[in-house]
């Protein structure tokens, strides 16, 4: 169909096509090209402690598995999979690849086929004079139509550029939210650990001072003690006994924060994290690498780049509508007042068009959009620099924090330590008489907090550890969650 169309094109036409389609072909898009922005950045980072960044390990580590822990691998993995707010990441992710397939197809031309059979009577009033019977008449009709957008300005290509930037915007922020759900779950996981642990500590203080009110209270029944004294030692182990609903409470939310994150609903996973397990353990120091490295491995930087790239197209976009935009047109049907006759040569019909649409006139609407989408880049641009500075800060803060809570755990450690010795030695001198109830309340007192403070601190060290390595966004595994509703699980 296409030769016998370019044989019977005028002639005018057949030799305008061919320069049409070069200059097609050969023009350039109208507006700015995306540039990635330059931003003065440190060789490193200030809170970085790293001596041999050789000997350690590396942000692309799949740090989790260090852990040695394979409940906590099974947890991270169902909520790669499971949980909702990647779904509904997933779905807009999903949403702007249709969209890009889509803008694609304006590159090309649109090809329709049409068909009408009509049969019609004309009044009297339209055709007067002429018996009813002839004012009676059949049409038929039948063709191919092409429309092509002969994009010489780079409207279509500006759009499809922009849509191909938004859909690489929404991988990112897919990869974003991974980071975020994975390092929520362990954080999580790491907080219910600690969280059981400082109840165990509660609930083994509670045990010694209850043996010191037995004590007291032997010695109050054989005369040498006082009310007072079994007073004091009763109050002392109310006040421990009041930590353990609170922790209790604690340890059911991180169940249940837990479960959500990897789809379930909130009791789902009550039985299997009941049981005790320590608090994992990392390794004294990380290798942060250098902040040209971290624009390079967050996503969220990558985002925010991308919707850069989008913003800046869409000038060209709107910048092209200053120019004419011609289209090309074809058309080849028959059209016959007789079905049987609806094919024949003589019923043969065809067009060519070149459309041209100029609006300007309207320059005034057109120089608006300019202006608008020149704005939303310089804001897309300012968010751009604002994520460099949030990842900076981000990454710092996690430094230091990490830094710094291994020093306190240092200290803790000893503390605990010396304060269950002398919690030892002044229950063994109260009972041989040589200290008084006092002593040991006070050094029963001081051993819950050292305990408790030394649980909370080696669990901070760790949620610490946690933020380091999401701020770094390393060792996230690329992996889809499911599209569909995740069968229950056991």
């Amino acid at each position: 169909m296409r030769n016998r169309l370019s044989n019977r094109l005028p002639a005018t036409a057949r030799a305008m096509l061919p320069s049409l389609l070069a200059v097609a072909l050969a023009a350039c898009a109208v507006g700015p090209n995306h540039v990635r922005p330059e931003l003065p950045l440190a060789d490193g980072f200030v809170q970085a402690q790293v001596s041999d960044p050789s000997a350690l390990p590396a942000p692309d580590a799949t740090f989790w598995q260090d852990f040695a822990d394979p409940q906590l691998d099974a947890l991270v993995d169902d909520a790669l999979v499971a949980n909702h707010d990647l779904r509904i990441a997933l779905a807009s992710y999903d949403r702007a690849n249709a969209l890009l397939r889509g803008a694609g197809f304006d590159r090309f031309p649109t090809v329709t086929a049409f068909a009408e059979a009509a049969d019609s009577r004309a009044s009297a009033d339209e055709l007067p004079g002429v018996p009813r019977a002839d004012r009676d008449g059949e049409r038929y009709r039948a063709g191919i139509e092409a429309s092509w957008e002969l994009d010489l300005f780079g409207r279509v290509r500006r759009g499809v550029e922009a849509a191909r930037a938004g859909a690489a915007a929404s991988a990112a922020d897919l990869a974003a939210l991974q980071v975020a759900i994975v390092g929520e779950v362990v954080r999580g996981y790491v907080e219910l650990r600690g969280a059981q642990e400082r109840l165990r500590v509660a609930q083994a203080n509670a045990d010694n001072q209850r043996e010191t009110l037995r004590l007291v209270e032997v010695r109050f029944e054989s005369g040498r003690g006082t009310g007072f004294d079994t007073a004091r030692a009763r109050a002392q182990l109310e006040s421990t006994l009041a930590r353990v609903p609170a922790l209790q409470a604690e340890v059911a939310a991180g169940m249940h924060r837990l479960a959500v994150l990897t789809g379930r609903t909130p009791d789902a996973l009550v039985a299997e994290l009941q049981p005790v397990r320590p608090l994992p353990t990392l390794p004294p120091r990380l290798d942060a690498g250098s902040p040209g490295d971290l624009l390079r491995r967050r996503p969220d930087i990558a985002a925010a780049e991308q919707r850069l790239h989008a913003a800046t197209a869409r000038i060209g976009v709107a910048t092209a509508d200053l120019f004419p935009r011609f289209t090309l047109g074809g058309l080849l049907g028959s059209q016959a007042i007789d079905s049987s006759a609806l094919f024949e040569r003589d019923s043969e019909t065809r067009l060519v068009a070149l459309g041209i649409d100029w609006s300007f006139l309207d320059i005034g609407r057109v120089r608006a959009r300019i202006a608008a989408a020149d704005a939303e880049a310089a804001g897309e641009l300012a968010r751009y620099e604002q994520t460099v500075l949030l990842a900076l800060e981000d990454t710092e803060n996690a430094l230091v924090r990490y830094a710094r809570t291994r020093e306190e755990d240092t200290h803790l450690t000893s503390a605990a330590e010396d304060s269950a010795r002398a919690a030892q030695l002044a229950r063994t001198r109260f009972e041989a008489g040589a200290a008084d109830l006092f002593e040991v309340l006070d050094a029963e007192r001081t051993q819950l907090q050292a305990q408790d403070a030394l649980a909370d601190a080696r669990t901070r060290s760790v949620t610490g550890a946690v933020a380091l390595y999401r701020a770094l966004a390393g060792g996230w595994p690329q992996r889809l969650p499911a599209r569909e509703r995740v069968a229950d699980r056991d």
